[in-house]
């Protein structure tokens, strides 16, 4: 698991890249998020278009996540899910949670 983060304006990019599984693909992006968050960033999109895999642990950490962000006043968006993703996520009725994006300039807008 790789994250490269990047700012377009005030919002963080994490550019995901692997797969999201227990241990260190989850800490990565636990770590990772945090992170922005104690430097001031509130607005956070994951881009996950070179995510290959992600088991139930990634899952749980995605929504970890968004509830660490939502409660500190900010915002998680989800960018570029693969097909096997976006299945697992309406299969589990988080669709109806993330907000999710097809392109980086719909998900920057969206802020």
């Amino acid at each position: 698991m790789k994250i490269d983060t990047r700012s377009v304006g005030d919002i963080s990019v994490l550019d995901c890249s692997g797969k999201i599984t227990l241990g260190e693909g989850t800490m990565a992006i636990r770590n990772t998020v945090r992170e922005v968050l104690k430097n001031g960033g509130k607005k956070i999109v994951l881009n996950l278009a070179d995510v290959n895999y992600i088991d139930s642990s990634g899952i749980g950490e995605l929504v970890s996540s968004y509830t660490t962000v939502t409660n500190q006043g900010g915002h998680l968006k989800l960018l570029n899910l693969t097909k096997k993703i976006q299945e697992l996520l309406a299969i589990t009725k988080l669709l109806t949670v993330f907000q999710v994006y097809d392109t980086e300039k719909s998900a920057i807008e969206s802020f």
